[in-house]
């Protein structure tokens, strides 16, 4: 081949070079227009991004940056960087650089070595650059800057207006990307351009998960040299492993991470579409322990594959560990075949039997206890364990008939069932999660492959069969890529309306609005005000958590949230309600958490002609609000308390609320009565391990926080009460967390609250519904003082597949 043209480029990405100067030749460089990020590039942008290297089940050793060049002519890149952002950015998060030097070869390629890790067996062809970025393998940013100089810039709107950016690639959950991130990536998928290196800047539209494919200047690829052609499969017969060999009897195969060849079974199902593409494969054939899965998922990464359902084929490939959401996450892993080659033996086979599944067949047992261990090890039991017979049937056909919605489809048409349909039902149709051990084993989630979609309710039903093969994600652990999905029936499930308060009664909601501000529709303050007015009967106060600034996610210091509480208050008004006015403590910018940029908070909303909010100044978003003796009035009177400021803040400086919401604390007067009402977010769950981590039981890792925050509120409320014990408090919010958690006992702690969730029956003490199991997040728990509250959840948002949030409010009556 002549030096003056590249080798030939990969598949995805080949085009027609007329010609390209070799970037030593003088004169040959072509110093081109630099393109804003806003605008499609027409040369240089970012082409892959990996930030697996070295990780589980990674061949490569190195994390990697690609640059590709759709322009006729070499880009110089002196004076340029690529740089890496967390996908999770804080205030205090710093962009990480690597400079580079030389040219993209018109049409070429450019290839940036970064961070190494501990796994992997093949190094990365010669890089043109070279940094020491550890990226993560699941969620990040990649920038292609006109600098060398670390970008201050953290959110999306930001860094599109930072002229030096030229390219952004977000992947994963990334909070800086272009439109929505790119999804895919993981330990051994990198996100890819195509062909074409479009460039539309919908980082979700132009980039695929795909199978590492690092590309040089030289035109270099694979791990080192270009590689030789793979040559076509010829072989008819079976090697010396099956399918069960290769899964094994524990959570890990034996064979991992060596290469297998010519293993003999039918395709079941395809997954044609999306960043993770590929087949499973099932023996017709299987051995006799019950341990051992018959089936494995073919990884072709983004290639679609070229077998069809039926055919009979013998497949070469790597065995290789998959986690999705990271190792780190905590998750179980996939064993798949990557790398894959075969040959089509005969189309048109019979499908091995599905395996139903009905009420006796998954143990009631959910997971083996191994005292926050590592269960990988542990040979499996599926005749004990509801997780061990899953994973025994790792990639299998299964069926299940005529099973229950336990929770509602969701955007993307998932659906979760229960194969036991008498375990803790609610009164609804739901699976109650009571306790942490009992995470209903009966669960189970469908997806289709088929591209239909069911909407369907808790207490709904899929009629007929349903039949798919298992997969595993970290999106709900287990569940049925279904190939034929049962129909629909309704259960005939109705939003719930709460009774209207008497004359003499103050009635107090809370509801989680879900990161409300004026970017969102009108369509969902509609819906949430219908909510407050119709299903909640407009209580005279309603405590608001994820109420956003008046720009949300924009972060340009905004803090404000006058503009979201007018809008929201005139769609309360336009469905009939009254005109609440509110009160509320404005956040620190960027210092209580939620969605970057967004600054949400707690409100308190009150109906002005039913009660009376106490205004005392000086409330601020760190200073504390402290209870204060009231001196009396009039001859005879006794001595009350007050708050020294209302609205104010518990102890906002303190390290428990770090990047979380502070409680606001207000004083109403109703008919007379002093009434003090403390609105509260609790940090998320989000750092805890799944129900279905391979760690058992999982680490609660967020629960340190919450446990926290629950004492400082304990702490306020028994001093309150300390000076008063008759006074009515009234606690409310999302708590996060459940009555039987370790942060709820410490709220109640001294009997100085008591969690009304408790009273209802046990069968309807659920708020919010998740991964099939309604649970408890939002709590509304009274003092004492507060005698005979009269209390109720409103179920119009969590069991249904049409939701204006994902919490169900929640509303107490007080004589």
């Amino acid at each position: 081949m002549p030096s003056s043209i590249p080798p030939a480029f990969r598949g995805r990405r080949a085009k027609i070079v007329a010609l390209a100067l070799p970037v030593g030749l003088a004169g040959s460089l072509v110093v081109l227009p630099f393109t804003a990020q806003a605008t499609p590039s027409p040369d240089a942008v970012i082409a892959e991004v990996f930030g697996g290297g070295g990780n589980s089940g990674a061949t490569l050793t190195n994390d990697f940056i690609e640059l590709g060049n759709a322009g006729d002519g070499a880009f110089d890149l002196t004076g340029w960087s690529v740089q890496y952002l967390s996908g999770s950015p804080t205030a205090t998060s710093k962009w990480q650089v690597t400079p580079l030097t030389g040219a993209i070869p018109a049409g070429g390629s450019y290839l940036v070595e970064e961070g190494k890790g501990a796994g992997g067996d093949t190094a990365l062809p010669t890089p043109d650059a070279a940094g020491t970025i550890a990226m993560s393998a699941s969620s990040g940013t990649v920038a292609l800057v006109h600098s060398t100089t670390a970008l201050t810039c953290l959110t999306a709107a930001d860094c599109t207006a930072d002229a030096t950016v030229k390219d952004v690639v977000g992947f994963g959950t990334a909070v800086v990307r272009e439109t929505t991130p790119a999804t895919g990536a993981g330990n051994t998928t990198s996100v890819a351009r195509n062909a074409a290196l479009t460039d539309t800047d919908n980082n979700s539209a132009d980039f695929t998960g795909a199978t590492p494919s690092p590309r040089n200047s030289a035109g270099e690829g694979g791990g080192g040299s270009e590689p030789s052609p793979t040559p076509s499969p010829t072989s008819t017969t079976p090697g010396e492993l099956r399918v069960h060999d290769i899964q094994g009897a524990t959570r890990i195969s034996p064979h991992a991470g060596a290469t297998v060849t010519d293993v003999p079974g039918i395709v079941t199902a395809v997954r044609a579409t999306g960043s993770s593409r590929g087949y499973w494969l099932q023996d017709p054939n299987p051995d006799k322990d019950p341990a051992t899965s018959e089936a494995v998922f073919v990884f072709t990464g983004s290639a679609t594959p070229q077998v069809k359902v039926g055919d009979s084929v013998l497949v070469s490939g790597k065995v290789t560990e998959y986690y999705p959401g990271g190792a780190a996450s905590g998750n179980q892993s996939v064993t798949e075949l990557t790398g894959p080659t075969s040959t089509v033996l005969s189309s048109g086979n019979a499908l091995p039997a599905a395996e139903v599944i009905d009420a006796k067949t998954l143990p009631e047992a959910y997971a083996p206890d191994a005292k926050g261990a590592n269960i990988e090890p542990l040979a499996l039991k599926p005749g004990t364990f509801a997780l061990d017979w899953l994973e025994s049937r790792e990639g299998m056909l299964l069926q299940v008939k005529n099973t229950r919605v336990v929770g509602a489809s969701n955007a993307y048409g998932e659906t979760w069932v229960t194969t036991k349909p008498q375990q803790n039902a609610t009164a609804r149709g739901g699976t109650l999660y009571g306790s942490y051990a009992q995470p209903n084993s009966g669960r189970l989630l469908v997806a289709s492959l088929t591209g239909e979609k069911a909407a369907a309710n808790v207490g709904d039903t899929l009629t007929g069969a349903t039949t798919g093969v298992l997969d595993y994600s970290n999106y709900g652990g287990y569940g049925l890529q279904a190939t034929t999905l049962g129909t629909v029936t309704s259960g005939g499930l109705k939003p719930e309306v709460a009774k209207k308060a008497k004359a003499d009664e103050l009635a107090v909601a809370t509801y989680n609005v879900e990161n409300l501000d004026p970017t969102d529709p009108q369509a969902k303050f509609d819906r949430l005000a219908e909510g407050v007015v119709k299903n909640l009967s407009s209580p005279d106060v309603v405590s608001l958590e994820e109420i956003q600034d008046n720009n949300g996610a924009k972060d340009d210091g905004t803090v404000a949230a006058d503009k979201t509480l007018a809008q929201f208050i005139a769609a309360i008004k336009a469905q009939g309600g009254p005109t609440y006015d509110w009160r509320s403590v404005d956040p620190q910018d960027k210092v209580d958490g939620g969605e970057p940029g967004g600054n949400i908070r707690n409100v308190f909303l009150f109906n002005p002609k039913r009660v009376s909010f106490v205004d005392r100044p000086g409330g601020d978003a760190t200073t504390a609000t402290k209870v204060v003796k009231a001196p009396r009035t009039g001859k005879g009177g006794k001595d009350g308390i007050t708050l020294s400021v209302s609205p104010g803040r518990i102890n906002p400086t303190s390290d428990a609320w770090k990047s979380s919401r502070k409680p606001l604390v207000g004083e109403f007067t109703f008919r007379g009565e002093q009434v003090f009402v403390i609105g509260n977010h609790f940090n998320s769950k989000g750092g805890d391990q799944s129900l279905h981590s391979r760690f058992q039981p999982p680490v609660l890792g967020s629960e340190t926080q919450r446990l926290a925050q629950a004492k400082e509120v304990n702490t306020f409320v028994t001093g309150l009460l300390a000076q008063e014990k008759k006074a009515k408090v009234v606690v409310l919010g999302d708590l996060n967390d459940y009555p039987f958690s370790a942060p709820v006992a410490a709220l109640t702690k001294g009997k100085v609250l008591t969690d009304l969730m408790d009273k209802l029956p046990k069968n309807e003490r659920y708020s919010y519904v998740y991964d099939g199991n309604s649970q408890t997040l939002d709590h509304i728990l009274v003092s004492a003082g507060v005698k005979k509250p009269d209390y109720e959840v409103v179920h119009i948002n969590a069991e249904f597949a049409d939701q204006a949030s994902d919490h169900d409010p929640q509303v107490v009556r007080i004589r």
